[in-house]
């Protein structure tokens, strides 16, 4: 899916914003990854301080569709680093959102991913295999829902019920 410009979409879309339909995050995120725009369907994930289940979603198919990963906003620990950026750019996901910390930076700006995050943090989580896949998710002032459209820029990142062309 092709990455569309936040504030084209949102000037042209001014009567979903009224209605809801089109929401901004709030500017909390820090740019990673060697895709500066990118945009699919939400997938999410809720998780506090343990990656394992952002691995096992990673590892299937991507083609089309976001990441979104509610890490509580934890500061301690990374939940995603190169190992599983370079799982998701193997099997096809657009971009990765993590309302947590990443590490290996470096090495993750230099792959075809898009990334967005709180942070960077050298330690890794603990692994207990504990956390919820596809819910409503709520950070940065937004709830996102498995199966809506986020689109993601240098400007920001934008969330709508349906795909924005």
């Amino acid at each position: 899916m092709t990455a569309l410009l936040t504030t084209d979409l949102l000037d042209a879309n001014e009567a979903l914003i009224q209605s809801e339909q089109l929401r901004v995050l709030a500017p909390m995120f820090q740019r990673y990854g060697g895709k500066a725009a990118f945009a699919g369907k939400i997938v999410t994930l809720k998780i506090f301080e343990d990656n394992s289940l952002v691995r096992t979603l990673l590892a299937e198919p991507g083609a089309g569709k976001v990441l979104v990963v509610d890490g509580g906003g934890s500061l301690r620990c990374a939940l995603l680093g190169d190992q599983l950026a370079e799982l998701a750019v193997k099997n096809g996901w657009e971009g990765v959102i993590v309302y947590g910390c990443i590490r290996d930076s470096a090495a993750i700006n230099g792959l075809p991913l898009g990334v967005r995050a709180l942070n960077t943090h050298p330690l890794k989580t603990v692994k207990k295999n504990i956390g919820e896949r596809d819910i409503p998710v709520t950070f940065g002032g937004v709830t996102l829902k498995p199966g809506e459209w986020l689109c993601a820029d240098e400007d920001g990142v934008i969330v709508s019920t349906t795909p924005l062309v």
